[in-house]
């Protein structure tokens, strides 16, 4: 098949690094990796961490840039597209279409996720939380923001759904306006201010101390401690690995097929080594230095370490929507501080939204020649209506279901898939001649092995080990209300719709 080359293309490296950047770096450097750490012993959890970094992290990060760079070489934008590229089998685009699927249903429910913050940094600026002085009332906060329940602090679903459609509103704006018109100078915008503000934080953070002398324990130092320091007798716990292994996985924001769609707009001798590299190594910044520093240490200065675990054990949105608002509520120009908090989520979450939306776009472009103004009015119509369950159906587990059928599960089966369709159907002396070629840096002759045999070996354990573990309590609606099955059904439904 002849290349192709009359596509759009990233004005610079940079912008392209940038970007790339932004659809990893998401909610969960700032929100699970934390809850992750604490909830696995700190310091215990960073070892299997950076080991699933170095044997699956980067290997699929090269992966799929090498699969994208490939796949608009002959004017392929999608994985469905690629797949057919690598194996001329019918039933191949059809396992590629999983990369369009799954990052457009995770969007349905990650838009709304993200314009919460959004929300959060205007409650925050005008002060509208301060004075809800406990976990137990602010998540009656939260719940009221999501229309969850009506209470004395939010009656209505207004505010919320206010905060969603402008969030929806922006990445329209933005994706309207292409790859490097739209895409790319959001991240050329995104990623730097998200850097300033996450380190301006991290400094307010480290200049804590001791908040209340009467809990000398409670500091700092403590904080930092408790995720460096090493308890090495938990590293014999199965679980630890696999809760490591399943944050690289998501932190990267690989099999979601963004990346390949991504690096499909690059130019024939733009290198993919040192994009990939690059990529993992500012996500891992953002995700290890700021988002662990953050977080963690200020739970644990201000909370104790007893307490941090507990608050981790609740999730995400306990620790990143009501204990760290409790405390900007303790400490000087809190309100400021607060606000910078939740615009370094929004930045993180609208970077990745926009992320999200482009594997669908570039199927319609790409496959059916659509315009970009066409596409980015279907593509952001059906996403405004098929997010209306997701928020107001909220309390029913709705969004929880499409999370682990889609944004948890279904990811890692597609990285397995992806996986043996680059390193055994294509082959893996072909892929590695992709990975390298034109490379700025040499990519050390383990990982060629790494990728065929270890990497898959790996995503099959963690999937082996989900499916043993989590999958059967899902099916069966294990603890589910029998006044919400209707809603799990129903998200069920609109998943299998969407699918076929």
């Amino acid at each position: 098949m002849p290349a192709i080359n009359k596509r759009e293309k990233w004005a610079s490296k940079i912008g392209l690094i940038l970007a790339l950047a932004g659809n990893a770096i998401g909610l969960g450097n700032f929100l699970r990796f934390p809850v992750q750490a604490a909830e696995n012993g700190g310091g215990a959890f960073m070892i299997p961490y950076f080991v699933a970094l170095i044997i699956m992290g980067i290997p699929l990060m090269w992966a799929e840039c090498a699969i994208g760079r490939m796949g608009g070489r002959y004017g392929q934008g999608h994985t469905a597209g690629m797949f057919e590229l690598m194996w001329r089998h019918p039933c191949s685009k059809y396992l590629g279409m999983l990369g369009i699927f799954i990052p457009f249903t995770v969007a349905l429910y990650y838009i709304y996720i993200t314009s919460w913050t959004l929300a959060y940094g205007y409650f925050s600026l005008t002060g509208d939380y301060f004075g809800v002085a406990t976990r137990e009332t602010m998540g009656a906060y939260l719940r009221g923001f999501q229309g969850v329940e009506s209470n004395q602090y939010l009656s209505s679903i207004s505010p919320s759904y206010l905060a969603y459609l402008t969030t929806l509103g922006m990445s329209l704006y933005i994706v309207y306006h292409g790859i490097s018109g739209g895409i790319e100078r959001l991240g050329k915008i995104a990623m730097p201010l998200l850097f300033l503000i996450g380190v301006a934080l991290a400094v307010r953070v480290l200049t804590f101390g001791t908040p209340d002398p009467n809990y000398p324990e409670n500091n700092v130092l403590n904080g930092l401690g408790f995720v460096w320091n090493p308890q090495l007798e938990r590293l014999t716990n199965p679980t630890i690995w696999l809760a490591a292994a399943g944050q690289i996985f998501f932190t990267l924001s690989v099999a979601t097929g963004a990346v390949p769609t991504y690096t499909s707009y690059m130019r024939e001798e733009d290198d993919v080594a040192l994009t990939g590299l690059s990529t993992a190594g500012l996500n891992e910044l953002a995700e290890v230095v700021l988002g662990g520093t953050i977080a963690i240490t200020a739970a644990v200065a201000f909370f104790g370490l007893a307490e941090t675990e507990e608050i981790a054990r609740r999730g995400a949105f306990d620790l990143g929507f009501q204990a760290l608002p409790m405390i900007f509520q303790k400490i000087p120009l809190g309100h400021l501080f607060g606000a910078l908090w939740f615009l370094l989520l929004f930045f993180a979450g609208v970077t990745s939204v926009v992320a999200l939306t482009q594997p669908v776009m570039a199927l319609f472009q790409d496959g059916f020649g659509w315009s970009r103004g066409k596409t980015t009015c279907v593509v952001l119509a059906a996403l405004f209506l098929l997010t209306q369950p997701v928020i107001f159906f909220l309390k029913h587990g709705f969004l929880d279901e499409l999370d682990f059928w889609v944004g948890s599960f279904a990811l890692v089966f597609f990285a397995l898939i992806e996986t043996i369709q680059f390193a055994w159907v294509f082959g893996m002396e072909r892929g590695w001649n992709e990975i390298t070629r034109g490379a700025a840096i040499s990519v050390p002759r383990p990982f060629y092995y790494v990728i065929k045999y270890v990497t898959p070996l790996f995503l099959l354990f963690i999937l082996a080990a989900w499916a043993v573990q989590d999958v059967p309590n899902k099916i069966f609606m294990v603890g589910v209300k029998p006044e919400d099955a209707p809603y799990v059904w129903g998200a069920r439904g609109m998943m299998i719709a969407l699918l076929l």
